[in-house]
C-alpha cells in the first residue's frame, strides 16, 4: 500500500525549491517561506486534519503569490508612467522607483513640430532661395525655377518671402530729418539715413520709439505703394509690377522641403521604451515590500494552496471505509479558493487606483478647496489706527 503523502509538520527552505527560484536569494523570502508554510498548513487544518501536500507545494505558493503582487503593483506602474517613459532608454529597471511627471521631453518634441511651421525654429531646416526678377513679369513658379534645380523636384513650403520696404529704423535715426518727427528726408534719399553725423538727441522713453515705428511703417503701407506679394501654390506674385531698374533683381525666401518636414515630424527610435510590452518593471525585491504588502502575500498564498488542495481532494470525491465512506471538499475548497483570489485582486486593485497621479491631483484639488472654505469662516479682525 502507498504511503499517503501529507505536510510533516514543519520544514526548512533552500535555494533551488521553487519552481522559478525569482527570490531564492533573497534572505527574507528563505526566512518567511517555512513559517508561511506552517501558517497555510495551519489554516487548512494541520494537525487535526491531513493535508495533502509538502512543503515545495506552500513553497511555489508563496512564490507565485510573491510575483502576483509584484506584477498587480507594477502593472499599476506601467498605466501610471508610460507617458512619462515613452523615448527613455528601454534596458533601465523602474521597479520601486520614482518617475516624475514632468514629461517635458514629448512637450518639447511636440513644441518642434510647431515651431518649425511659426518661424520660430524647431526640428527642420529652414533654407535660404532666390529667383532673379525679370521685368514686366509679375509671377513666379518656385517650384520650377528652385525646387525641381536645387531640391530634387521635392515640393518645398515658402516660409517667408524678403520683399518688404525699407525698415522704419533706416529713417527714424536720421538727424537731418528730425530723428523721424519731420519730413525732410534729403540723406535719406541720398542713402546715408543709416549713418549718423555728430549730432544730439533727445532721449525718449522706448515706448516712445517703438510708437514713432510704427507710425512710420502705418504710413508707408497707408499713403504709399507698398511693397507686397501673394504666394499661392508656390506661385509667387510680386506688386508692384518689376520694372527693368528695380535694384536688386534678386529676390530671396525661405522655404523647408516638405519630405523633411514629414519625416522629421515623425521620430522613429529603437531601444526605447515605446509600449507596455518593453517597458523596464521587473520583478519587485521581496526584501522592499513592506508589511503590508507582505500580508497580502500571505493571504494570497493561502488561497492559492487552498486551490491546489481542492484540486487534490476533487480527484477522489469520496474515500470507501468499512462499512461507510468520507466525502472529500475538493469542490468547495475550490470555490472558496477563487472567491478569495478574487477578492484580494480586487482590493488590491482598488487600493492601487486610489493612489493613481489622476487621483492624487484631484484629492490636492479638494484639499484646497476645503482649505480656502475653512479660512472664509475665520473673522477677519478689524484694524483701528
Amino acid at each position: 500500500m502507498a504511503n499517503e503523502i501529507i505536510y510533516p509538520g514543519s520544514s526548512s527552505f533552500s535555494a533551488g525549491q521553487t519552481p522559478f527560484g525569482t527570490y531564492d536569494t533573497e534572505s527574507s523570502f528563505q526566512s518567511d517561506a517555512p513559517k508561511v508554510a506552517i501558517w497555510c498548513a495551519r489554516r487548512l487544518g494541520y494537525p487535526i486534519q491531513n493535508v495533502e501536500l509538502i512543503d515545495e507545494n506552500f513553497y511555489a505558493c508563496f512564490e507565485e503569490a510573491t510575483a502576483e503582487y509584484g506584477s498587480q503593483v507594477n502593472q499599476f506602474n506601467i498605466r501610471n508612467n508610460l507617458d512619462s517613459l515613452k523615448g527613455n532608454p528601454s534596458g533601465t529597471n523602474y521597479s520601486g522607483k520614482l518617475v516624475e511627471a514632468t514629461n517635458l521631453a514629448n512637450i518639447i518634441a511636440i513644441s518642434d513640430g510647431y515651431g518649425t511651421l511659426a518661424g520660430a525654429g524647431g526640428n527642420t531646416d529652414i533654407k535660404k532661395g532666390y529667383v532673379d526678377l525679370v521685368a514686366g513679369q509679375q509671377e513666379y513658379d518656385l517650384d520650377t525655377l528652385w525646387a525641381n534645380v536645387s531640391e530634387s523636384s521635392n515640393r518645398i513650403d515658402v516660409t517667408k518671402v524678403f520683399y518688404e520696404a525699407t525698415p522704419a529704423i533706416n529713417r527714424f535715426f536720421d538727424p537731418y530729418s528730425v530723428s523721424g518727427q519731420g519730413t525732410l528726408n534729403l540723406i535719406d534719399e541720398f542713402g546715408f539715413g543709416s549713418f549718423s553725423p555728430a549730432a544730439q538727441f533727445i532721449l525718449m522713453p522706448i515706448y516712445e520709439d517703438m510708437l514713432r515705428i510704427q507710425a512710420i511703417e502705418f504710413n508707408d503701407q497707408f499713403r504709399k505703394s507698398a511693397h507686397s506679394f501673394n504666394i499661392t501654390n508656390n506661385k509667387l506674385q510680386i506688386f508692384p509690377l518689376p520694372t527693368s531698374n528695380n535694384t536688386p533683381n534678386r529676390l530671396y525666401f525661405e522655404y523647408m522641403v516638405r519630405n523633411e518636414f514629414i519625416a522629421n515630424s515623425t521620430s522613429v527610435r529603437s531601444n526605447v521604451v515605446s509600449d507596455y510590452s518593453n517597458i523596464g518593471y521587473d520583478f519587485i525585491t521581496y526584501t522592499t515590500i513592506n508589511d503590508v504588502g507582505k500580508q497580502w502575500i500571505r493571504k494570497y498564498t493561502l488561497a492559492l494552496a487552498k486551490e491546489l488542495l481542492g484540486a487534490i481532494r476533487e480527484k477522489y470525491s469520496s474515500i470507501p471505509i468499512p462499512g461507510a465512506e468520507i466525502s472529500l471538499d475538493g469542490a468547495a475548497l475550490r470555490a472558496e479558493a477563487l472567491n478569495e483570489k478574487e477578492a484580494l485582486i480586487t482590493q488590491l486593485r482598488e487600493n492601487l487606483e486610489e493612489l493613481s497621479r489622476k487621483n492624487q491631483f484631484e484629492n490636492r484639488n479638494n484639499e484646497a478647496n476645503q482649505h480656502q472654505e475653512m479660512l472664509r469662516k475665520v473673522p477677519l479682525p478689524i484694524f483701528i489706527g
